[in-house]
């Protein structure tokens, strides 16, 4: 059998499926992309308040629907970040813009499932103040838990804030005084025989002017009290396991909230974003140099310590025991707070 003669005619190419241009690196500036807050997330749809004062557009505030883009990767968006977007930014019915970048962050609140586990997860970004909304009944406070959302907060920069939540069960003052040496402040409401919360105009006066994060296990009442500071919030309400004692968890995703105007008041009346109930508040990313630097003048003090000391109350040698009676009568009042503040720091510590 003679071989067979080929031509050009028995060669087909087949086009590749990716071109033949190679892909470029360079992506586009996006210079005239409009800067929006993130106040929802919702299964990879991020809903966005567009055209505030802040961003210099000018516009008029409106809510609008946007998607992640590709550039972005894997970066997280959270609710409280500023973003910038490109696209159908007009928020009209079936509109979906592109977030396209990330304003830089001036706080950022994490979390990891335990005290081992290394992946961060960012709670929220961009807020000023954490509310630690903690039931003083039914269900019962758990220090614990509002110890580690303390340290949590001084790690990210933010203020802490205490809210005590159903005083017409059970006495504040207990809690109060935990937290009182690390200055950390309490605001303290009860449920009125109406069913009503109150007082809320102390409540609105420590959140007027800041982005406050509501955090708080499930049952203390978190859903409630946002749905009294923001009336058209409708977040839903659960109950407490009368077996378990625990809550229900309603809210599955943080949510960003504009506090309404009050009447005789100037200025920006603030923002809330309730986050969902939380079981667990791990720790891994702090250290115990990162809380002792919320106290500066204990963080002064502890670098008079051994190299190695964990400031704890066991630790051999630590100059937070002897800073406490330094230059103060015995049995004082101001050794008393120096003691106070030592134990509570040292509390913190141990949550770690």
């Amino acid at each position: 059998m003679s071989p067979r003669t080929w031509d050009e005619a028995d060669f087909s190419a087949r086009p590749s499926k990716h071109g033949s241009r190679p892909r470029t690196k360079i992506r586009p500036e996006h210079r005239a992309a409009e800067r929006a807050m993130v106040v929802g997330v919702d299964r990879g749809r991020y809903t966005l308040l567009a055209g505030m004062a802040e961003s210099g557009e000018g516009g008029a505030e409106h809510l609008l629907l946007a998607m992640r883009a590709r550039e972005l990767g894997r970066s997280r968006i959270v609710c409280g970040d500023r973003v910038d977007i490109v696209g159908d930014t007009s928020g009209d019915p079936g509109a979906l813009a592109r977030i396209v970048r990330i304003a830089e962050r001036s706080t950022v609140l994490r979390r990891t499932a335990d005290d081992t586990d290394p992946f961060e997860r960012i709670v929220v970004a961009n807020a000023d103040q954490l509310v630690i909304v903690t039931a003083l009944a039914d269900p019962e406070p758990r220090p614990r838990m509002i110890d580690r959302c303390v340290v949590a907060a001084f790690e990210a920069g933010m203020s802490a804030l205490l809210c005590l939540t159903k005083a017409d069960l059970a006495d504040p003052g207990p809690i109060e005084a935990l937290y009182r040496p690390v200055g950390v402040d309490a605001v303290v409401t009860r449920r009125s025989d109406a069913g009503e919360i109150l007082p809320l105009d102390e409540v609105r006066a420590r959140l007027a002017g800041l982005t406050s994060v509501l955090v708080g296990h499930s049952g203390v009442g978190k859903s409630t009290l946002v749905n009294a500071l923001v009336p058209d919030a409708a977040r839903t309400v659960g109950r407490v396991n009368d077996v378990t004692g625990r809550g229900r968890q309603t809210s599955t995703s943080a949510v960003a909230l504009r506090l309404p105007a009050q009447p005789g008041r100037d200025g920006d009346p603030g923002w809330v974003i309730d986050t969902p109930g939380i079981r667990s508040f791990g720790l891994a990313h702090v250290t115990t140099d990162t809380i002792l630097a919320a106290f500066d003048d204990l963080a002064e003090v502890a670098e008079e310590c051994p190299r190695g000391c964990t400031h704890l109350a066991d630790a051999p040698d630590c100059a937070l025991d002897a800073w406490i009676t330094a230059g103060v009568p015995l049995g004082g009042h101001e050794a008393g707070r120096r003691a106070a503040r030592v134990d509570s720091v040292r509390r913190l510590l141990t949550s770690r």
